[in-house]
């Protein structure tokens, strides 16, 4: 069974989504750990009911995010890590994480990139005025959202479209991608199913 940890600094849907799929047996792999990297946030909740490890810490209090990152791959090879995947982790991976994990850090982004990477890529579709922005599920890289993408799905926006209700289809596409690319990742696969 593959062991994988998830990356969060927020709510943590896709966090719940993807130990929901590991509960009901869409796929094979234990979520090992949990990490965190804003103290307070809701997904640390969401572990601890379902009794997943965390390492949960506050960048600021480290010299700089080879410290910090170095902590994270103590726990990560503590637990037999072999997969990170990135579920609203609001940091760029350094350089510490990308050659321990080489291959094997994967994120999901609210946009067909290479449209619309960073903060806010929501906003930032709906301020172009594009008629569809989507899910990008990409490896990690040195660069932000620049990874080689491993599957897309797009979503339409419509006239009158508020961020509120593309957030909501966005994300709906994320729960449902998100464990099927997972899924095809670990099995070694190459074309993603659904699951």
């Amino acid at each position: 069974m593959k062991k994988i940890a998830v990356f969060a600094s927020g709510n943590g849907s896709n966090f719940q989504v993807l130990l929901d799929a590991v509960t009901k047996g869409d796929f094979q792999a234990e979520v090992s750990l949990l990490v965190c990297d804003r103290p307070g946030a809701f997904v640390i909740e969401r572990a601890e009911n379902a009794a997943v490890p965390l390492f949960v810490f506050n960048p600021k209090e480290f010299k700089d995010k080879a410290e910090y990152e170095s902590q994270i791959l103590s726990r990560l090879k503590q637990k037999n890590v072999e997969w990170i995947i990135l579920a609203g982790y609001m940091r760029l991976i350094g350089t510490t994480l990308l050659q321990a994990y080489e291959g094997k850090i994967v994120n999901i982004h609210p946009s067909l990139l290479p449209a619309f990477p960073g903060k806010d890529a929501v906003g930032q579709a709906l301020e172009a005025g594009v008629k569809e922005t989507g899910v990008t599920v990409h490896y990690v890289d040195a660069g932000m959202d620049t990874g080689e993408v491993i599957a897309q799905e797009a979503v339409e926006i419509i006239p009158g479209e508020t961020r509120e209700s593309l957030q909501a289809k966005i994300q709906k596409v994320e729960h449902r991608l998100y464990p099927a690319v997972v899924k095809t990742l670990l099995n070694g696969e190459k074309e993603v199913t659904s699951i």
